[in-house]
């Protein structure tokens, strides 16, 4: 058996799905598009059912790649659990009224009910039971509260004799059952509610996120540092360092101890800049990305399930439309500053692929990742602070008009925000952790692959000096545009792997202000690291992911090539 769980966004179906299947869940995106979806089991009886938590819709009238996915995934189905927001009956009942249509077995789960009595609406359940045909399960899922009888229930799911309607005798019908259903009596906001509308106003919601976003940042930089510092960073030094310098002494040197390894620099293995499969390739997806990956998801999980996220969106909805988004991409955007991986990753929560190409470009081209904000601070602030603002100047200035650009050059649509704001509420830690694990094992499946396999490439090109070829080919541009030493052109081919240590090899250079502000804005414009570029190679596709790494380098080298004239 197949069971399908289906509602609006924001009614509760991820925490009823996690109630159900315990923690033994799969998540997949759909074929063909980067929208993703969880799949779990439980027992039914004697029997092993597969339970598939449907992305959220409003309607099976598609209006949205997501609404059609939703459509495509109930023909598949031999049962659905309709999750309703028992506080918006009457919104949530048009879908309902459509899959009755459907004859398809039905049994309705009516999530929040505590809410209901917070807010004083009184439904009468046996009423709607008769009007709809098929049974229905009061459920709190925050508490477990009715997921018990809802499981017992699912073999009772029934197919209404319903008749196909049209748009309007839907909510003709509908008003019809609110009317005889449900009753409101007057009661008082809480503050919950008071500080939920709050945070959509201009003014008090510009405040709240401000804080929101500052603390949130505050928070991932702190564990994934922490997780870094004393959990990874030990581990690798104290435990791998002693194994990886024994199969160096084993390897003795060559090609073979270059891929396997790495290159000896200093006497010594360097995780960073060595490069080798056990060096770097473990390095840098569990040490330097992994602790980034888990505090932003933890991170995203609470915001999800207290109901802040949609809040942020739709604050921000009108300013981010100007650049061809909605106001979702916020999120991916500020997550940037801490590391462009989890960012580029988060893109996926954008609808169509025109937003998802626009952000994660301007993720890559315009926000420096918390480990080059350092190397900027340190390098470019010890000639003076004012040369900081330029760097950031400049980036913020091309975020505007290379956003602008894209809106108008890249096929698409951008689809206005339409989301349910759902209320504050506490989150619940079993399924925030649950997405926390799912996601970071999803990152970890996706990206140690490719990031290994590059690796290896890498190392080969490197045997065959065509990163020296490179260097003498652009040396005339890095000279003659942006006015740097030739001697910086390692510097800037070694971005590609790391952006943080290739401004460092640039302190021996003896930089000017005007060469350290243009080399600081080149790499953070220019190609993204080694994992960034896996993220989005994994997320855009390879086409995209060209047209991505065209525009980075044209708009770095025009950047680039206009700061050494006006400066």
């Amino acid at each position: 058996m197949k069971i399908l769980l289906m509602g609006n966004p924001n009614v509760g179906k991820s925490v009823i799905f996690s109630r159900l299947t315990g923690i033994q869940v799969i998540a997949s995106n759909y074929p063909g598009t980067t929208i993703n979806y969880t799949q779990g089991f439980m027992t039914i009886g004697q029997e092993k059912a597969e339970i598939i938590d449907v992305p959220g819709t409003y309607t099976l009238e598609p209006t949205s790649e997501v609404e059609q996915i939703a459509l495509n995934m109930l023909n598949t189905g031999d049962v659905v659990i309709n999750v309703i927001d028992a506080t918006k009956l009457e919104r949530n009942l048009y879908l309902t009224l459509q899959l009755l249509e459907r004859n398809i077995p039905v049994i309705i789960a009516l999530n929040m009910w505590d809410d209901t009595k917070h807010r004083g609406i009184n439904i009468d359940v046996e009423k709607l039971k008769t009007y709809l045909g098929v049974p229905i399960v009061p459920t709190v899922a925050l508490t477990g509260q009715g997921i018990k009888e809802l499981a017992e229930s699912i073999p009772k799911a029934v197919s209404a004799d319903f008749p196909v309607s049209t748009r309007d005798s839907r909510w003709t019908s509908i008003g019809n059952i609110i009317d005889h259903v449900q009753a409101i009596t007057h009661r008082h906001h809480t503050w919950l509610e008071r500080l939920g509308d709050a945070s959509v106003k201009p003014i008090s919601g510009g405040v709240i996120a401000l804080v929101v976003l500052a603390i949130s940042f505050i928070v991932i930089r702190f564990i994934g540092e922490g997780l870094i510092r004393y959990v990874f960073d030990p581990v690798f030094q104290n435990l791998w360092m002693p194994v990886l310098m024994r199969i160096s002494d084993f390897i003795g040197g060559g090609l073979l101890h270059d891929i396997i390894i790495g290159r000896i620099i200093g006497g010594d293995i360097s995780f960073l800049e060595s490069f080798g499969l056990l060096s770097s390739g473990l390095y840098v997806p569990f040490a330097m990305v992994l602790p980034y990956i888990v505090s932003f998801y933890l991170v995203l999980g609470l915001l999800e399930d207290t109901g802040y996220l949609p809040r942020l969106a739709v604050l921000m909805d009108s300013v981010m439309h100007r650049f061809g988004l909605h106001g979702y991409a916020i999120i991916p955007a500020l997550l940037g500053f801490g590391c462009n991986v989890p960012a580029v990753m988060a893109t996926r929560i954008l609808e169509s692929k025109k937003e998802q190409f626009i952000a994660a470009t301007l993720i890559s081209i315009a926000i420096p990742c918390a480990a080059l904000q350092a190397m900027i601070m340190g390098m470019v602030g010890s000639h003076g602070f004012q040369y900081v603002i330029i760097v950031y100047g400049t980036l913020l200035v091309v975020w505007i008009i290379l956003g602008v650009i894209l809106k108008y050059m890249v096929k698409g649509y951008s689809p206005e925000l339409l989301i349910e704001i759902p209320p504050y509420r506490l989150p619940p830690w079993r399924t925030v952790l649950q997405k926390l694990r799912i996601r970071s094992y999803g990152f970890l499946v996706e990206a140690i692959p490719i990031i290994l396999g590059a690796i290896i490439v890498v190392n080969i090109l490197y045997s065959l000096h065509v990163f020296d070829a490179i260097a003498n080919i652009t040396a005339p541009v890095v000279t003659g545009i942006l006015g740097l030493p030739k001697d910086a052109v390692t510097a800037l081919v070694v971005g590609f792997l790391r952006k943080d240590v290739a401004l460092g090899l640039m302190a021996p250079l003896a930089l000017s202000s005007k060469q350290l502000v243009i080399g600081s804005v080149f790499l953070a414009m220019s190609f993204p690291c080694i994992a960034t570029f896996v993220v989005l190679l994994r997320q855009l596709g390879f086409v995209n992911m060209l047209k991505s790494f065209v525009i980075m380098i044209s708009a770095a080298l025009i950047t680039g090539g206009l700061l050494n004239i006006i400066l």
